[in-house]
């Protein structure tokens, strides 16, 4: 499975659907609230949303619906990133409520190579988030440095760090067939 990409593999116009998608649930919306300290009670509060908004029911936080399309796009685009560099925009357009499921897809919109080091580049980026029946809920604009496969290769390739695994060495005199020995 691919895991980001090099400044090379990046195309500008090419479209990258993000799979699979998330199915948002009340639990979700809850905990992104309190680990966030958002006490808005339209996130929160299903009496006060169906009581007293538009909407008639507890709408997901817009922060966690940019986060949730945000890690989506990491297979697919910042998996390789050295740095976030900067939202350019963020728009939420409709509404998410518990129970959506939410898909995204990232167009590359332009690439350029970096100016102070050659091995790396700047890819500015769209994220565009719906639901299931194709709402558009939410877009973003970022910018994202990313590694030339130079960079790639000069540490360490793909996975670098990765540990190699060493199976520890296998005693001839241990394991069921051994302790049937002893007994008798």
């Amino acid at each position: 499975m691919q895991f980001g990409r090099t400044y090379e593999e990046f195309e500008v116009g090419a479209v990258y659907k993000h799979w699979p998608g998330k199915t948002v649930t009340e639990y979700d919306d809850h905990l992104f609230c309190l680990l966030t300290m958002n006490h808005h009670p339209l996130h929160l509060d299903s009496n006060y949303a169906e009581q007293t908004t538009d909407f008639g029911r507890n709408v997901v936080v817009g922060n966690y619906v940019y986060s949730l399309l945000l890690g989506m796009s990491v297979p697919d685009v910042s998996g390789k990133a050295i740095a976030n560099l900067e939202i350019e925009s963020l728009r939420h357009v409709a509404p998410t409520f518990h129970g959506d499921t939410l898909y995204g897809e990232t167009r590359v919109l332009d690439k350029t190579p970096s100016r102070s080091k050659d091995d790396r580049g700047i890819v500015y980026v769209e994220t565009k988030g719906y639901k299931q029946d194709g709402t558009l809920v939410c877009v973003f604009r970022r910018k994202v440095m990313v590694p030339t496969e130079t960079y790639v290769k000069e540490r360490g390739g793909e996975q670098p760090g990765r540990p190699e695994l060493v199976e520890p060495p296998r005693k001839a005199d241990s394991g069921p067939a051994a302790s049937r020995k002893t007994e008798k």
